[in-house]
Order: C-alpha cells, then sequence, then structure tokens
C-alpha cells in the first residue's frame, strides 16, 4: 500500500469534485427541455440552424402558408438572426417580437416545465412564441401577405 500525505488526498478529492461539478454543470447548461430542444452543429450556420427551429416549431404547430410562410417572414424580418433589432430596438428577434408586448406574448405562448428562456433575442424562444402566436391567430401582426 502506498501512503499518501494527507493533503496529497484532499487535494485529489477536491480536484475530483470539481471535475464532477464542471461536468454536471456543462451537461445541464446545454440542456433545455421543451419543443425544438436541438442545438446548432458545428458545420451549421445560424441561419440555417433558424431554418431548423421553424420548421420544427411549423411540424408542432400549423400556421397559414406553413412553413415556407413563416420561413419567408422571418427572413423578411430579421434576415433570420436572433439577434437583429429594428433600428428603434422596439423590435427584437427572429419574428421581430415587440418589446412592449414580449412578456405577455412569452407568459401567454409558452410553458414554465418547457424551461425556455425569457429573452426575446433566444432564437429558439422567439420562434415558438411567434409560431404559437401565427397558429393561434394567424399573420396579421407581421402583415404576411407579401410572403404568399
Amino acid at each position: 500500500m502506498i501512503r499518501r500525505p494527507a493533503h496529497h488526498i484532499a487535494w485529489t478529492i477536491v480536484v475530483l469534485a470539481a471535475g464532477l461539478t464542471l461536468t454536471t454543470t456543462a451537461a445541464s447548461a446545454r440542456h433545455a427541455p421543451g419543443p425544438c430542444d436541438f442545438h446548432r452543429d458545428d458545420d451549421q450556420t445560424v441561419r440555417q440552424h433558424s431554418r431548423e427551429q421553424i420548421r420544427c416549431a411549423v411540424a408542432r404547430w400549423p400556421v397559414p402558408g406553413g412553413a415556407e410562410i413563416a420561413l419567408c417572414i422571418a427572413k423578411r424580418e430579421s434576415g433570420l438572426l436572433p439577434w437583429a433589432e429594428s433600428g428603434d430596438g422596439l423590435n427584437k428577434g427572429l419574428f421581430q417580437q415587440h418589446v412592449h408586448y414580449w412578456d405577455g406574448n412569452y407568459d401567454g405562448y409558452t410553458h414554465r416545465w418547457w424551461d425556455l428562456p425569457r429573452r426575446i433575442l433566444s432564437g429558439r424562444t422567439n420562434t415558438i412564441v411567434s409560431v404559437r402566436m401565427a397558429s393561434d391567430i394567424g399573420w396579421g401582426p407581421w402583415g404576411g401577405r407579401d410572403c404568399g
């Protein structure tokens, strides 16, 4: 049996515990329950990922004109970039949700157990809220006429 000093054993335990904590934290930080829960592949552009999220949401909540219209509107509104903002800063995200209505839209079209970020600039959250709205009330707020 090899005898090691007490401080060596204590240090080994700290290092192992830290490694387990980092591994657990990293895994849970990447987990996002709820619909369209997937992450962008290394070889996938942000716009490709946005398209994939929109198609996923439309497959779950049908909208007038289907994914083609949803993609057209998002492209027109944000260029398919989740961080897009209007010039006055009042409309943000893939579908350019209005900042004054965001909290109500988020509360009305998400579920707490989905654990979606409340951030208007989260592409996944903005897509799910917007597609659910369009599924419920149509594309009226976005004036989707030029897309169909």
